[in-house]
């Protein structure tokens, strides 16, 4: 008999582990910070005591959510318990939410007429671009500022005006990476762009990465980088931002891997012109 249920955070290790060998490369701490952000949001489907199935349901606030690590273990593939199973997955994540809030996801490609058949409706392409880290310049961190040390109540709000929703949990620890670096360019006034770089099972991956002119994610990209000098570097962009993939291409970085960015009800009207990388495929 199989059973649907909240999991534990040492089944969320388990989501994050199963997520790296199906080639996702999840960062080092993304474990820690996701689970803070919503410990009731991730679920798992159970048989005879193990854990056959993982899933996120994480909720912002009542107002938005976000489905992600949907996997079914590879020998229980085939049989329909994925599609159960991400059925009750979207039902309860809708039964925690205001009435006529949304739900966005990135999905892999392959799944996006099954993601469709459960109401969900293409938005766009985000693609993971890779590379290698490069040394900055000099003066390439004339301008910046340790986005940590900056009013929060600034970068939250610039940070929900490109996600869309409040995520304050979550972004608390978010920029502040461990082993990492989040960078913002501030006037004294306000923000004009931020970005973060964190360590992943296979080098850095680079998200967000949100800001006002393409001059201002180019200094963020290039100061942001130079963490991962000499590693492999990633950047999840949108592809409906040409500016985002010219800069992933100034760079030599290249497609390895991509979701489809999908809602369930209304998309939230985002800035794409100013988004160049998004924060990850798990949460949003």
């Amino acid at each position: 008999m199989i059973r649907y249920r909240q999991a534990t955070r040492t089944e969320l290790d388990t989501a994050i582990e199963w997520a790296a060998q199906e080639g996702w490369n999840p960062g080092l701490n993304d474990a820690d910070v996701f689970w803070d952000t919503d410990p009731t949001g991730f679920v798992c489907a159970e048989e005879n005591g193990e854990v056959i199935a993982t899933g996120s349901i994480v909720n912002y606030d009542g107002v938005f959510g976000f489905m992600g690590f949907f996997i079914v273990r590879p020998d229980r593939r085939g049989s329909g318990i994925g599609r159960e199973f991400w059925r009750w997955r979207r039902d309860t994540l809708l039964s925690r939410m205001q009435p006529g809030a949304s739900i966005g996801m990135d999905g892999v490609f392959t799944m996006q007429p099954f993601y469709a058949k459960g109401g969900f409706v293409f938005s766009h392409r985000n693609l993971r671009m890779a590379g290698t880290g490069r040394p900055a310049p000099a003066g390439a961190f004339d301008g910046l500022t340790e986005l940590s040390k900056l009013p929060f109540a600034a970068v939250a709000d610039y940070d929900r005006k490109h996600f869309g929703f409040a995520r304050e949990a979550f972004l608390r620890r978010w920029i502040a990476p461990h082993n990492g670096r989040a960078l913002a360019i501030w006037d004294g006034n306000g923000l004009h762009g931020y970005g973060v770089i964190r360590p992943c099972r296979e080098g850095f991956k680079i998200g967000p990465l949100f800001a006002d002119s393409e001059q201002t994610a180019e200094s963020l990209f290039v100061a942001l980088a130079d963490q991962a000098t000499g590693a492999p570097l990633y950047l999840d962009t949108p592809e409906n931002n040409p500016a985002a993939l010219a800069l992933a291409a100034r760079h030599q970085l290249t497609e390895s891997f991509g979701c489809a960015r999908m809602y369930y009800g209304s998309a939230p009207a985002l800035p794409w012109s100013q988004i160049y990388g998004v924060t990850s495929f798990e949460l949003g």
